[in-house]
C-alpha cells in the first residue's frame, strides 16, 4: 500500500488577528505617522465587517503595545516611538530605533569642514584653533523624525572622519565608536523649546518641549567629539541606576 503523506494546514488567522496586523502594519510602516488620528471604532467595525467589541479589543492591544494613545472625547492617535536611554551610557541611535522594532533611517543635512570658531572651541574645549568637522543630521524611526544630531569632530584627533561618507549603515556616532576608543565622557541633560531649525527637522511645532543631551568624549586628554542630540520630549526618557557609595 502506498503511504499517504500528511498535510498540515495552518489555521486561518481570526478576524481579530487580521485587523490587529493591518492596523499595526500601517503604524510601523509609517503609513500612519505619529499624530495620525485613527478612524473611530464604529467606522473600523464597518470597514472590516465585525462588531465594535472586536475593534475595541484590537485598539486596547495597540494601546498596550505603546503604538497608539486614546484621548478623551478626541479619539485614538498614533504615538511617537517611546525610547529610553541609560544616562551613563553612550547610546547607538540606530540600535535604539531598531530595538523599538522600527525601521531605521538617516539623512545628512550638513557636512562641513572648517577651522573651529569661538563656539566650536568652547564645545570641544579647545585651547587653540583646529580643523573640525561639523555634522547636522536626522535619524528616523519608521520614516518619521526620531532625533536631531548636531556634532563636532576634532579632525586633528580623528583625521579619517574628513573622508568618510556617513550613512544609515554607519551613522557618525556608530562610526566613531567603532574606530576611536573613548576613555571618558561627560553628559549634560537639559530641557529646551524647539527652535526654528529643530521644529522643521523634527516636524514638531515651534516651542515644543524637547530633551537635549549634550555629550563630550575624550581619548586620554584629547577631545574627540562634542554632540548635541535633541529628542521630542514626549518621546524619550532617561534611565539611571545607582548604587550606594561606600560607607553610605
Amino acid at each position: 500500500m502506498r503511504a499517504l503523506a500528511s498535510v498540515i494546514v495552518a489555521p486561518r488567522p481570526s478576524l481579530h488577528q487580521t485587523i490587529l496586523a493591518e492596523l499595526r502594519g500601517r503604524i510601523l510602516s509609517g503609513e500612519w505617522p505619529p499624530g495620525t488620528q485613527l478612524p473611530f471604532e464604529q467606522a473600523l467595525a464597518a470597514q472590516f465587517g465585525c462588531s465594535r467589541m472586536t475593534v475595541n479589543k484590537v485598539m486596547g492591544e495597540l494601546v498596550s503595545a505603546g503604538l497608539i494613545e486614546r484621548r478623551r472625547k478626541a479619539g485614538s492617535f498614533v504615538r511617537r516611538p517611546q525610547s529610553y536611554s541609560a544616562v551613563m551610557e553612550i547610546a547607538d541611535i540606530r540600535r535604539e530605533v531598531e530595538g523599538l522594532g522600527l525601521a531605521y533611517g538617516f539623512e545628512m543635512m550638513r557636512l562641513e569642514q572648517r577651522e573651529a570658531d569661538v563656539q566650536d572651541a568652547k564645545r570641544l574645549g579647545l585651547g587653540e584653533p583646529r580643523p573640525v568637522l561639523s555634522i547636522l543630521c536626522r535619524h528616523f524611526a519608521a520614516r518619521q523624525p526620531f532625533c536631531l544630531e548636531n556634532r563636532l569632530i576634532d579632525l586633528t584627533v580623528v583625521p579619517d572622519a574628513a573622508e568618510t561618507a556617513f550613512s544609515a549603515a554607519e551613522p557618525p556616532g556608530a562610526w566613531l565608536m567603532a574606530r576611536v576608543p573613548w576613555t571618558s565622557a561627560e553628559h549634560t541633560i537639559r530641557a529646551a523649546g524647539a527652535d526654528a531649525l529643530t521644529s522643521a527637522a523634527l516636524l514638531i511645532p515651534p516651542g515644543t518641549p524637547c530633551l537635549v543631551i549634550d555629550r563630550r568624549t575624550w581619548n586620554s586628554d584629547a577631545s574627540v567629539t562634542a554632540v548635541e542630540i535633541t529628542y521630542p520630549g514626549e518621546a524619550h526618557e532617561l534611565v539611571a541606576r545607582f548604587t550606594p557609595s561606600p560607607g553610605a
